[in-house]
């Protein structure tokens, strides 16, 4: 794999507990509040990535529906 190619396989380092940093992250937001974090998270992870190649796989993969996935 390069670093020109996405990673969609299990890759971040104790997921769990980035997944409940994450949580934590939203706790007593307004919709419109985590969907602003969201964003900002977002473009912040989009900013480190750097590549647009990496980032235009993303976009795609992000914006397939996962039940097509698994039929």
């Amino acid at each position: 794999m390069t670093d020109e190619q996405l990673i969609l396989t299990a890759n971040t380092e104790r997921a769990d507990d980035f997944y409940a940093d994450l949580l934590a992250a939203h706790e007593g937001l307004s919709k419109i509040e985590s969907d602003a974090l969201n964003a900002r998270l977002v473009l912040i992870l989009a900013n480190h990535i750097g590549k647009r190649s990496v980032l235009k796989q993303a976009l795609a993969a992000a914006a397939r529906n996962p039940r097509e996935d698994s039929a």
